[in-house]
Order: structure tokens, then C-alpha cells, then sequence
């Protein structure tokens, strides 16, 4: 029987702020990533777009905020916050990899946009092998307003989805 060699697959983690995505991110690398792989792990963040502030009010008038809105120093001062955040969260996730699976290779993108059009755009961009992200476990309603992002991806991406759901703990603490 001739040798089999493993395939070097491409394993989109899409990572987000919640402990839904670090939990399908460990969740992976304990289940996903096989010892000795060659795989290679990339850790997706999408950076939301920045808000956008009308500068009239309720009347059709201009509304007397609009110099507060729109001042560079608070643009500056929300894309730094945007900025931090994007790196903690890959920090972390990194982290989090060096621990579960120190020989895997890490990989690490910032987009900017809606998280649902983004981890499409670069699952076909870069035409990985799988796609995992956790899922927040919405209910009917609070999905049906802010929708899900999961739901959405496995919907439109060409690849196969993984979606990993944290176990929901009782209330005695256990799983």
C-alpha cells in the first residue's frame, strides 16, 4: 500500500470578540489539525464598518452635532478603538494557537466590512479547503433582526462550514 500523503489544507477560523469564536477556534485546533499536518490555519477578523451619522435631524435641518460627528480627532479616536480591538482579539487568538497546537502554521487577516460579506469575500478569495466559525445561538427573534452570520456564510460560500456551538452550561456549572 502505497503511502498517503496529507493534503496541505486551508482552514478559515473567522474570529470575532465573543466566546463563541474562541471556543470553535479551540474547538479546531483539537478536532480539525491533525498532528504533523501541514495545514495551515488562517484566523479572519472582520473589522465592522464605521457608523455613519446623518448630518441632518429629524426636521431635514443640519443638525447642530455634525461638527462633533464628523471631527477628526473622534474618527481618529474610533478607528484607533477599532484598530486595538482587532488586534487583541487576534493576539489572543494566536495565543490560543501556540498553546493547542504549537506546530500548526498561523496565518492572520484584518478585513474591513459586514462580517457576513467579508468571511465570504476571502473564503473564495483564497479558496480554502474549510471554513469553521462558532455560532452565537440566537434565538427566532433576535436573529431575525440582527441575522446570522453563520447562517449566511454556509448559505454562500463554495466551501465546506463548520460551525461549532458552545455548549450551553447548566446552572450547577456543569456542561
Amino acid at each position: 500500500m502505497a503511502d498517503v500523503v496529507p493534503k496541505e489544507r486551508k482552514i478559515l477560523v473567522a474570529i470575532d470578540e465573543g466566546e463563541e469564536s474562541m471556543y470553535a477556534l479551540s474547538w479546531c485546533l483539537k478536532n480539525v489539525i491533525s498532528e504533523n499536518s501541514k495545514d495551515t490555519l488562517i484566523l479572519l477578523y472582520a473589522k465592522p464598518p464605521r457608523a455613519v451619522y446623518s448630518a441632518l435631524d429629524g426636521t431635514g435641518r443640519r443638525s447642530h452635532l455634525q461638527g462633533y460627528l464628523f471631527s477628526a480627532d473622534i474618527l481618529a479616536t474610533m478607528d484607533k478603538y477599532s484598530n486595538d480591538v482587532a488586534a487583541s482579539v487576534i493576539d489572543k487568538a494566536k495565543r490560543m494557537c501556540r498553546e493547542q497546537a504549537n506546530e500548526v502554521k498561523v496565518e492572520a487577516r484584518v478585513e474591513s466590512g459586514d462580517p457576513r460579506d467579508v468571511i465570504c469575500q476571502v473564503a473564495e478569495k483564497i479558496n480554502v479547503d474549510v471554513l469553521v466559525m462558532g455560532s452565537h445561538g440566537y434565538g427566532l427573534i433576535k436573529r431575525a433582526f440582527l441575522g446570522s452570520v453563520s447562517n449566511h456564510c454556509a448559505q454562500n460560500v463554495k466551501c465546506p462550514v463548520l460551525i461549532v456551538k458552545k455548549p450551553k452550561c447548566s446552572s450547577s456549572g456543569t456542561k
